[in-house]
C-alpha cells in the first residue's frame, strides 16, 4: 500500500510503498478515506515540538474510513462500515491509569512508547490498523463528505473538556483562547450542549467578531489586553453574571497570566478545565481555591464514549458540519497539505489528506 513516511525530523514526508498492516486479535483494519492534517504538523515533523516519535513513522492522527477487516472479538462492526479512526489509544493492562498515545502523532510519555511501538503508524496511508474500540461507527455517509466528517476530530478535544467540566444546559461557559481551531470548536460544542452564554476570549478581534456573528447573542467576546486584572474584569462583565465553568485552550505561546485571568473569573464552587499547551506554570491563590471550593482539573483528549455522543449530536442537527471549510489533498501531495494547514490555521478551517 501507499503511505507517507517521516524518516527524519526536518525532512519532507516521503510517499512510498510500505507493507500492508496485518490484522491481530482485538484489532480492525480500516481503509482510510480522509485523514486530518493538524495546523501545527510542520512543527511536529520538524522536531520543534519535541513530540515522542520513533522514526521512521507513518504519521496522521485519526481519520474517517471504512472497515476492511475485523478480528474475532468484534461483535457489532461489519466489513464496509463507516467509522471514525480514533487516534487516542489507551493501554489495556491498567484500567485505572492507562498509558495513552495519539497514534501517528506522539507517545505522550516515555512509559507509553511501548504502546506506540506496536500501534506505530497513523492514518496518512491507504490502510491503518487500530484497536477494535478505536474504530467507532458513524453511520452511512456520502464518500464525498468524509473530509467534512473529520470535523469530529476538531470538536472532540474541547467536547472532552466540557464533559470533564460537567457543563450543564443553562450555565455560563468561558472559553479561554477561542480564536484558535480547538477554541472556536469549543464555542460550537458549548452552544450545542446548551450553554446559556459563552464568553470567548482571544487576541484576534476579527475572529472574535466572526464568532459573535456566527453564533449570535449567546456569545460575548473579550479581546485580551495583557493586563490580568483588566482582562478578568472584562470577562466577568461580558458574562453578565456568574461564570460557571472555564475551558482553557490557550496555545503554547500564551502567557500564564491569561490563564489566571480566566480562572479567577469563575464563580465560587465553579470549575476550571485546563486543556491548553502553555509552557509556564500557573500560580493560583490557595486561600481562594480552598475557601470557595474551586475545582481545577487537567484534561487530555476525551473519554471513549465521546465520539458516539458527538455523532448523535451531528445526526440530530445540534451540530452542523457544513460550517467547516475543507481543503483536500491526495496522498501524493501530502507535503503541500502540511504547508497549507500551517498557512490556513484558524476557526472552522480544515486541511484533509485523502489516501
Amino acid at each position: 500500500m501507499k503511505a507517507a513516511v517521516l524518516k527524519a525530523f526536518g525532512s519532507p514526508l516521503s510517499v512510498e510503498s510500505v507493507p500492508d498492516p496485518v490484522l491481530g486479535t482485538g484489532e480492525v483494519i480500516v481503509d482510510v478515506v480522509a485523514a486530518g492534517m493538524l495546523a501545527y504538523a510542520r512543527d511536529v515533523f520538524s522536531g520543534k515540538r519535541q513530540y515522542l516519535l520513533e522514526l521512521p513513522i507513518v504519521p496522521g492522527s485519526g481519520g474517517i474510513g471504512r472497515v476492511r477487516a475485523i478480528g474475532p472479538d468484534a461483535t457489532r462492526l461489519s466489513i464496509g462500515d463507516w467509522v471514525m479512526i480514533d487516534p487516542t489509544i489507551r493501554g489495556r493492562d491498567d484500567a485505572v491509569a492507562p498509558d495513552i498515545i495519539l497514534q501517528g502523532l506522539t507517545a505522550g510519555t516515555p512509559e507509553a512508547l511501548r504502546l506506540q511501538r506496536y500501534y506505530h503508524d497513523g492514518a496518512f496511508a491507504e490502510r491503518v490498523r487500530v484497536p477494535t474500540e478505536n474504530a467507532v461507527p458513524i453511520g452511512a455517509i456520502d464518500p464525498a463528505d468524509a473530509g467534512r466528517w473529520f470535523a469530529l476530530g476538531r470538536l472532540l478535544v474541547p467536547y472532552g473538556g466540557l464533559l470533564a467540566g460537567r457543563l450543564l444546559a443553562g450555565e455560563t461557559l468561558l472559553v479561554n483562547g477561542a480564536t484558535g481551531a480547538f477554541g472556536s470548536a469549543g464555542v460550537m460544542a458549548g452552544i450545542a450542549m446548551g450553554a446559556a452564554r459563552i464568553v470567548a476570549t482571544g487576541r484576534n478581534a476579527a475572529v472574535l467578531a466572526e464568532l459573535e456573528h456566527r453564533f449570535g447573542d449567546r456569545v460575548r467576546t473579550v479581546t485580551m489586553s495583557g493586563s490580568e486584572e483588566d482582562d478578568r474584569r472584562n470577562m466577568q462583565r461580558a458574562a453578565g453574571g456568574p461564570v460557571d465553568i472555564v475551558l482553557d485552550l490557550l496555545p503554547p505561546e500564551a502567557s500564564a497570566s491569561w490563564v489566571r485571568a480566566a480562572a479567577l473569573a469563575v464563580r465560587p464552587y465553579g470549575r476550571v478545565v485546563l486543556m491548553g499547551g502553555i509552557r509556564e506554570d500557573v500560580a493560583l491563590p490557595y486561600a481562594w481555591m480552598m475557601r470557595y471550593g474551586i475545582e481545577v482539573r487537567g484534561q487530555w483528549m476525551y473519554p471513549r464514549d465521546a465520539i458516539r455522543r458527538l455523532v448523535g449530536m451531528v445526526r440530530s442537527g445540534q451540530i452542523r458540519l457544513d460550517g467547516f471549510t475543507v481543503t483536500e489533498f491526495p496522498l501524493d501531495q501530502v507535503n503541500e497539505a502540511v504547508a497549507h494547514a500551517a498557512a490556513n490555521a484558524g476557526p472552522f478551517k480544515m486541511t484533509v489528506v485523502r489516501p
